[in-house]
């Protein structure tokens, strides 16, 4: 359903999703409120609408406890501070390792960053962001300011307690200082332990004009390419050891984490190392700091590297780490054995494990497509289709699996765009949208081979339908063109075939209901890991795929 205001050439679509409405609703009360803009939508129900929605959908009485919703209660955003002066780079760098607009932060505007304000966008709302102007020569004022900032937000709740610090500077010349003097007071309050244990990583920014003034030095040479880039990043290293690394290290010891990174194009890769290091560096001060506190403040400790993957929007197994770690703390643990699923229909099982996969995943979907209806049964038809029946594919491959991988979802997505009588005709799904589900879809959970294969099927198709849409959204506001795009793209690839073979041959090895809960979640993982497309490659991937425009929606 869409209301559409419109002003002069101008509309806007407002969703509404019929699962969300009628959820909200009950005998009390009904009718369902949406603010959009400051105004207040308000839809009314009679009690047998609301009843015949329920009995079509399966809708249960008490929905089954999303563990991605119960999590960002606790911690609902991954909270960052970054540190740079005016013209560093902030601005871009942000904007693309976080998948929100540029101007989030006053990059080019000295001396008008406010460290206590955060800066959240609609575009990602998992993310929060502290900004704060570099340290001046002799600047003690804004030094002190950060210091109490870190501080205070340490003896904070969860939800308001810092998970990390970029400190940003621009890679000098040769014979150029890196370090101000008030850094360098930073960096050694950070070293013996007085601004606490939250990560601290340098950031060393426009690592390509590094890389330009190198290869504008070499002049022309008889080395092939390979031998050239071999020799420019060669001379790269050295010459950050001696303006950089080495510096730091010389001041703070080698333990800094710190990374080089460009926001231009070919160097997407270096995005990926920082948003690497610094889950690591989360997960490593979250298991110190469970270590030594509460329980509760333990479990809010170990979400904090899980957000911060969940936030970032560079490295799609970042996404799929993170919704393995989300499923082993509930269901995925205990497919074959959840109490939880116990009386519950298996519309409701399939319920939940979709809506954490997409909560993991974090795509700018203010339309809420990815949790719509339509899309769930989507995925149950996918389920549906492909487990009848052998396969016809071997698992015995020898050739890397995510180079097939991404290389195979890459040319059906060209096949597809090509096949288009035009820019703007309709994407197909080869499944029929609007049909009558299966059965077993209504039927109440039970432990057996046909449920533990749809579970296991259903996790992993969702995920790498998933992986594929981040191929072609590129962070971009979702349509259901750029969904049904993935979907079809994914259809059409080998790896979809390749999933069900998986499935049947561990389940044919051994009697899959022999098998314990942690052995079936091992497999699971194994073959999402296995399809896991390389960040390294994503930015090769959408260089390879055919333009098609994604922006403009079509019906289901």
């Amino acid at each position: 359903m869409h209301y559409k205001r419109r002003f002069r050439t101008k509309h806007e679509d407002i969703a509404f999703d019929p699962d969300d409405m009628f959820r909200a609703c009950n005998p009390s009360q009904q009718e369902y409120s949406k603010v959009h803009n400051n105004i207040t939508i308000v839809v009314k129900l009679s009690s047998d609408a609301t009843t015949e929605q329920a009995e079509q959908s399966g809708a249960p009485d008490q929905s089954l406890p999303s563990t991605t919703l119960e999590m960002f209660t606790r911690c609902p955003r991954f909270r960052i501070l970054v540190i740079g002066k005016s013209g560093v780079g902030k601005s871009s760098l942000i904007s693309q390792a976080f998948g929100v607009e540029k101007e989030i932060i006053a990059d080019d505007k000295p001396g008008e960053a406010n460290i206590d304000e955060e800066l959240i966008s609609t575009r990602n709302e998992r993310f929060v962001l502290h900004d704060s102007k570099g340290f001046e020569a002799g600047d003690r004022d804004n030094l002190k300011i950060v210091r109490d900032f870190i501080d205070h937000r340490g003896t904070m709740s969860p939800e308001h307690q810092l998970h990390a610090v970029w400190l940003c500077f621009e890679i000098p010349r040769a014979g150029g200082r890196l370090l101000e003097t008030g850094t360098e007071d930073f960096l050694k309050s950070k070293s013996s332990g007085e601004l606490g244990n939250v990560p601290v990583i340098v950031v060393l920014t426009k690592y390509d004009l590094l890389v330009d003034r190198i290869e504008r030095t070499l002049g022309r040479s008889s080395l092939s390419d390979k031998d050239r880039k071999e020799l420019v990043k060669k001379n790269a290293e050295a010459e950050l050891r001696d303006t950089c690394t080495g510096p730091l290290e010389q001041l703070v010891g080698p333990d800094i984490p710190y990374a080089m990174i460009s926001t231009e194009e070919d160097y997407e890769g270096t995005l990926t190392h920082l948003v690497q290091i610094t889950e690591q560096c989360v997960g490593q001060h979250s298991a110190s700091e469970a270590s030594a506190t509460a329980p509760i403040a333990q479990h809010s400790a170990s979400e904090a590297a899980v957000m911060g993957s969940i936030a970032q929007r560079v490295d799609p197994g970042l996404k799929i780490k993170a919704s393995i770690e989300v499923g082993k703390k509930k269901y995925w643990k205990a497919l074959k054995s959840c109490p939880t699923f116990k009386k519950r229909r298996m519309w409701e099982c399939l319920h939940v494990l979709h809506t954490d996969i997409v909560n993991v995943w974090n795509f700018h979907d203010p339309y809420h497509h990815l949790h719509s209806q339509d899309f769930r049964d989507m995925m149950l038809k996918i389920v549906d289709e492909m487990e009848v029946g052998p396969t016809g594919y071997s698992t015995n491959i020898k050739t890397p699996i995510s180079m097939v991988s991404a290389i195979s979802v890459v040319a059906a997505i060209a096949g597809i765009v090509s096949a288009l009588a035009g820019p703007a005709a309709p994407i197909v799904v080869p499944i029929a949208v609007g049909a009558v589900l299966s059965t077993w879809v209504y039927e109440v959970y039970q432990i057996s081979h046909p449920v533990l294969r749809r579970f296991m099927a259903y996790i992993i198709h969702l995920t790498l339908v998933l992986q594929t849409l981040f191929i072609v959204s590129e962070s971009q506001e979702l349509t259901r063109r750029a969904i049904k795009l993935a979907v079809a793209s994914y259809l059409d690839s080998q790896t979809s075939k390749e999933v069900p073979a998986w499935i049947q041959d561990y389940d044919q090895q051994l009697n899959i209901l022999e098998r314990a809960d942690c052995e079936i979640l091992d497999k699971i993982i194994d073959v999402m890991q296995r399809y896991k497309i390389d960040a390294a490659q994503i930015s090769k991937l959408r260089a390879d795929l055919p333009p098609v425009d994604l922006s403009s929606d079509e019906p289901w």
